[in-house]
């Protein structure tokens, strides 16, 4: 699987070394966009990039979700939480948005995908090793 599949459509699923590496690369450039735009230009071009980066953050979220055997559709529930915590958090809310940036985390990044196929398609592992 190429980055522009794993960016661009939220079908199958993603091993975990490709999904961080893409969701690593997506943080980088909103991280990036806040450093260098100042906060006029930003409501102007907030507009534009936010969703550029959303659309492929949903897509590489959504693969990853698959590969543990989960819906795509947890993806907007840890969008919206990167969204209340970004640039930091500050309240009782946000501490309840960053438990679940936690449980995200432990679910993508450190637990390995569901063995062999699932609903979403075949363990993208043992496809790669064939």
């Amino acid at each position: 699987m190429g980055f522009t599949e794993l960016y661009f459509s939220a079908q199958g699923r993603a091993p975990r070394l490709p999904s961080l590496i893409a969701a690593a690369v997506l943080l980088v450039l909103a991280a990036l966009y806040e450093a260098l735009v100042g906060s006029a230009l930003h409501w102007i071009t907030g507009w534009v990039v936010y969703p550029a980066l959303f659309y492929p953050g949903a897509c590489v979220l959504s693969k990853r979700l698959h590969d543990r055997g989960r819906s795509g559709w947890w993806a907007a529930l840890i969008l919206a939480s990167i969204v209340a915590v970004w640039p930091h958090p500050a309240g009782f809310l946000d501490f309840l948005f960053f438990l679940v940036l936690v449980w995200a985390f432990v679910e993508l990044a450190v637990m390995p995908g569901e063995q062999g196929a699932n609903r979403y398609g075949l363990n993208p592992m043992a496809v790669a090793a064939v």
